[in-house]
């Protein structure tokens, strides 16, 4: 299992960054909103268990860094996405992944970014066929 937690418009790349995991790498994962975090979710938490932290909205950041406190406090491995200039994020997290310090609207644009990536060679080093994805249409149609 992988977590993915953001608050703000970061839980929705969260959310994006799990279901490409999931499409290319068939490695079960899962958003979370970092609000919610204590309404089950940091039972599943056990030791090592990967965690995606998306932290790139400063009006929430402080609660953010508190999120990412309570899944380190049970010993899991915490890749952090933030801006290159957010010195304190890497206090927090196991590992860092910056990308530049745009504004909070392009933020997301920029943050899903390594998210495809991590999917891409996750899938790559599973050994499976990422330009042709088992059980995923091109298109969907809704009746």
């Amino acid at each position: 299992d992988v977590f993915y937690i953001g608050r703000s418009i970061d839980y929705a790349i969260a959310m994006e960054g799990a279901l490409k995991l999931k499409e290319i790498s068939y490695i079960h994962a899962e958003a979370y909103a970092g609000g919610e975090l204590k309404h089950g979710t940091l039972a599943l938490i056990v030791p090592e268990t990967p965690v995606i932290a998306v932290a790139t909205q400063d009006d929430v950041k402080s609660k953010m860094y508190s999120n990412i406190q309570e899944v380190r406090a049970r010993n899991a491995e915490v890749i952090g996405i933030g801006f290159d200039d957010d010195r304190e994020l890497e206090k927090y997290v196991t590992e860092t992944i910056r990308i530049p310090r745009v504004s909070g609207f392009i933020a997301p644009i920029l943050s899903v970014i390594p998210m495809q990536l991590l999917a891409y060679y996750t899938g790559v080093k599973r050994g499976n066929d990422v330009d042709k994805p088992r059980n995923l249409a091109k298109s969907v149609t809704v009746e």
